[in-house]
């Protein structure tokens, strides 16, 4: 499969990174079509490690992830000519961070999310909010932890939520998935992500989740 990564930081290579693993072909995504880290990560992966610009890589890719900062996601995807995104699976990983301080805030919470922001402003995307409660390597390899944890999934179009449930279950090995029902509850997991900052601080550990527990 043809898949587009937008965004060249370190989630959006080692999920390339895993796609190339998984056999695919995987463009990488940025402003700037010679982006040295999309070159860098492109010549390390072979010959099916492509990059050029954000519209490069959306009109490429038959999914597309969104790896972007949260901060720059919304450009991003302007850039990316709606053409090009329409009617496609938008997997968002981002989170509406400030991080200019060592306090992370959000940008966007409460009533709102960047999720929904995005699916507003690209009505005919079909946009899952998935992955952003956990590091870019538990993303990939959610073995990595002791024990099995849980990964959720946010959207509005059903068939979409079903593709990406199979992608999470069947590249990346996630078992324990939970649809939390439209992409307004995007708000929920994207506020999370200050606490799994304060949490990294506590336990100097990136490698750790959540786990459902029930009676």
């Amino acid at each position: 499969m043809q898949i587009a990564v937008l965004g060249s930081g370190v989630t959006g290579q080692t999920i390339g990174s895993k796609l190339l693993e998984l056999g695919h072909e995987v463009m990488m995504g940025s402003r700037e079509e010679a982006n040295p880290p999309a070159v860098a990560w492109a010549k390390e992966g072979g010959q099916h490690a492509l990059y050029g610009t954000f519209m490069n890589a959306a009109a490429f890719g038959e999914i597309i992830f969104n790896c972007t900062l949260g901060s720059a996601t919304l450009e991003a995807l302007q850039q990316t000519g709606v053409e090009n995104l329409k009617g496609k699976i938008l997997i968002d990983t981002s989170n509406p961070l400030d991080r200019s301080t060592d306090m992370w805030t959000l940008t966007i919470c409460n009533d709102d999310s960047l999720g929904e922001q995005i699916q507003r402003a690209f009505p005919e995307v079909r946009v899952v909010k998935t992955l952003n409660t956990v590091n870019a390597n538990v993303m990939v390899d959610p073995a990595k932890l002791l024990e099995r944890t849980h990964v959720f999934v946010s959207g509005d179009d059903i068939e979409a939520k079903a593709t990406v449930v199979r992608i999470l279950r069947d590249w990346f090995g996630w078992r324990e998935i939970i649809d939390l029902g439209g992409i307004e509850t995007s708000r929920g997991v994207e506020m999370y992500v200050l606490l799994w900052h304060n949490l990294r601080n506590a336990i100097s550990s990136q490698r750790f989740n959540i786990k459902i527990v029930t009676s």
